[in-house]
């Protein structure tokens, strides 16, 4: 195999896809290798570990969904009904034209209990969904309420997008969208 030049986030995108499809356990650092067309070795340039690999590319979608779909909540510009459109919106792009699902929800159900780094991650990034959910919903809700909404919805997101991946249909997660949005 012709050794090419590939950037970390390259190695990141694929080792996301492959994760996602074939799942943490399933996925050796010689199947990320092949899906970069790298030799092996190469990996071992950008990262040390399949585990570096896996934290690294938690925070990667992590980051993602804080700068083009959490922020969103925090804006001053947007009513609260045009903050959940549009996080609604954003969240339907990625995960519509996602294969796999949402690696977080998979890696909380694969390796959640088994790697406690991974699992810290993952908490983090689901309450951040909460936190953000909450912002909006506190504006109509009690504080309590809005909190309880948005643990919920965000169990309700995740569920749909299982779901969705399981039986090859968007018709229920997208109903999931419509009635968050109805809650403003």
């Amino acid at each position: 195999m012709a050794i090419k030049k590939t950037s970390k986030e390259e190695i990141l995108k694929e080792s996301i896809k492959l994760f996602k499809i074939q799942g943490y356990s399933n996925t050796s650092m010689a199947n990320i290798a092949d899906a970069c067309g790298l030799i092996k070795g190469s990996i071992y340039h950008h990262f040390k570990s399949k585990d570096e690999i896996g934290m690294e590319s938690l925070r990667y979608i992590h980051s993602y969904f804080d700068k083009e779909v959490f922020s969103i909540a925090y804006r001053t510009d947007l009513s609260d009904k045009e903050k959940i459109k549009l996080i609604v919106k954003k969240t339907d792009e990625y995960f519509l034209q996602s294969k796999g699902g949402c690696l977080l929800g998979n890696l909380a159900l694969e390796v959640g209990t088994l790697n406690l780094e991974f699992k810290e991650e993952i908490k983090i990034y689901f309450t951040a969904w909460e936190n953000a959910f909450t912002n909006i919903f506190q504006n109509k809700y009690p504080k309590a309420k809005a909190r309880e909404l948005s643990k919920e919805y965000v169990a309700l997101i995740q569920g749909s997008i299982m779901m969705m991946n399981l039986y090859d249909s968007s018709e229920e997660y997208l109903k999931v969208g419509e009635k968050i949005i109805s809650l403003i």
